[in-house]
């Protein structure tokens, strides 16, 4: 039997509710909750019959209660304001008031989407992998023997689907899909041949008294290689917080090790059967190791990848973001020439990539080395953190822009969040270094250099790294040491001047620039 109202459709037999092709995501006992209203339409239910339903006659909070009755207005486009359907009756509990009809279903539905786990699906040829990486986050499992932890750990699942899904490099499986493994034994192989992805991310939640533990790992399920793992754990005074925290960070530690991940495979692929998405991942690599080298090898990756699919947005960002990184280490060999290009590379990437925030990030970034857009690239970074709030490369990026515009506190919790998301990225000596240059505006000169050093020691060709380092051990008074990281710094660049220092960095504040300039001229830099 199938309800229908205000064209929505609800079915207990496949647990959906739906509104035209739309599936409407929503949590198990959300779920049951509406099917019980619209099963009781005909009279006011009261909340202890709602908590004898939905939850077995088990005591849940108020609170509880009120955010699954809030979540299902939500589905069906409701709200406590309007009461539209669901409806509050003071001191007695809740009606659904909404006209309904009912109707069989119609049974026929066989496609994979919708076949329970173990089903005659597992008879089905295996879905071929998408051209682009694919993943399925499975239901987490429920180790705490409290059935009221299934809302919360279901819910940490959606937030990371919904997250993963901004990610427009990335296929992800929808949620209706993952849940149907739901309170299975799965094999991760299995999975991977049924939903057509290369990578599922299963995990657990424990409670204990009012913590929470919730543990997850990555798996190459094409091969059943572990390729990350982690355990968050927090208090449940905050259950939504929490739940917001862990999605968050689920998805910015797995996010570079996906890249990771396919940049290997890339590797291993012959060159003649190489796709634009693999000339890019490979390009992606070498930019990440940051040496003049890499980058040479980098920039025709990016360009080879944009000749096979000139509608590539993020392509044109990286190569635009590797001219920008010839820049600011005094690698380019036409200056004007080059920096022009990458200018025009970073506008196309903003062009064909308004919706897409890698391109946004490194674009934005760019345009504000090449072009002098400041206040353009901020607000591009910022778009790009609407897009995808957990992309770690645009919170450095963008405390980077905020550095030069004259915010260095305001730096300094871009890059701790950059740096909270991707523990492990293999950027993260770019985010060290955007801690040294804020801690340096910000006159920390100690934290400046000890920032500065930690970078130096993954790239100690990172032009603007020695040139913190110089500065602000001049700044504090160790002469000796700023002098010998001048010594380093005018082998890597002849032609630096106090002079060109303008032209070599952004920095918007007048007396960000005369410091900075003061520390590299104690430090022995040329006038």
């Amino acid at each position: 039997m199938q309800f229908l109202f205000e064209g929505y459709v609800l079915d207990p037999d496949r647990r959906q509710l739906t509104r035209g092709p739309e599936v409407i995501a929503t949590a198990p006992q959300v779920f049951d909750l509406l099917l019980y209203l619209v099963q009781n339409r005909e009279h006011v239910v009261s909340k202890d019959g709602l908590l004898d339903a939905v939850w077995n006659g088990r005591i849940v909070s108020e609170s509880t209660l009120t955010s699954h009755i809030n979540a299902a207005r939500k589905a069906i486009d409701d709200s406590g304001a309007d009461q539209r359907l669901i409806r509050t009756v003071a001191r007695k509990g809740f009606r659904f008031v909404g006209d309904v009809r009912e109707s069989q279903s119609s049974g026929d539905f066989s496609s994979l989407a919708t076949e329970p786990a173990g089903s005659n699906a597992t008879a089905a040829p295996a879905l071929t992998l998408p051209d682009k990486p694919s993943i399925a986050v499975l239901p987490f499992l429920n180790l705490s023997g409290d059935p009221e932890q299934e809302y919360f750990a279901d819910g940490v699942v959606e937030d990371i689907i919904t997250a993963l899904s901004r990610m427009r490099w990335l296929f992800v499986i929808a949620r209706n899909s993952s849940f149907t493994y739901k309170g299975r034994a799965v094999d991760v192989k299995e999975v991977s041949r049924q939903l057509g992805v290369r990578y599922v991310l299963e995990g657990s939640v424990r409670k204990a008294a009012n913590r929470v533990r919730i543990t997850g790992q990555l798996i190459d399920a094409t091969t059943g290689a572990h390729l990350w793992a982690e355990r968050f754990e927090g208090t449940l005074d905050d259950i939504f917080e929490l739940q917001d925290q862990v999605a968050a960070s689920v998805v910015g530690a797995i996010a570079p090790q996906l890249e990771r991940a396919e940049a290997e495979r890339a590797k291993q692929k012959p060159t003649e059967n190489l796709s634009a998405y693999d000339y890019y991942l490979r390009g992606t690599a070498k930019l990440n190791l940051g040496t003049r080298e890499a980058i040479d090898e980098a920039l025709p990756l990016f360009e080879k990848a944009i000749r096979l699919d000139p509608d590539f947005a993020s392509a044109y960002a990286m190569a635009a973001w590797s001219h920008f990184w010839r820049k600011v280490n005094g690698w380019m060999t036409d200056v004007p020439q080059d920096v022009a290009e990458g200018a025009r590379m970073a506008r196309r990437a903003v062009e064909l990539g308004r919706d897409d925030a890698v391109a946004l990030t490194r674009a934005g970034h760019a345009l504000a080395h090449l072009a002098g857009e400041l206040d353009g690239g901020i607000a591009l970074l910022d778009r790009a953190l609407v897009l995808n709030p957990n992309l770690a490369a645009a919170w450095f990026l963008g405390g980077f822009l905020r550095v030069w515009h004259g915010e260095p506190d305001g730096a300094i919790e871009h890059f701790a969040r950059a740096m909270r998301l991707s523990p492990l990225d293999p950027e993260l000596y770019r985010m060290q270094a955007g801690m040294a240059v804020a801690h340096l505006f910000a006159g920390r000169f100690d934290q400046a250099s000890s920032w500065a050093e930690k970078a130096s020691r993954d790239l100690p060709s990172f032009l603007m790294v020695v040139g913190i380092i110089a500065a602000s051990h001049a700044l504090a008074g160790r002469t000796d040491e700023g002098r010998r990281a001048m010594d380093h710094l005018r082998e890597l660049d002849p032609t630096l001047r106090i002079s060109n220092l303008r032209q070599w960095l952004p920095i918007h504040r007048p007396e960000d620039l005369a410091a900075f300039a003061e520390g590299m001229r104690k430090a022995g830099l040329p006038e």
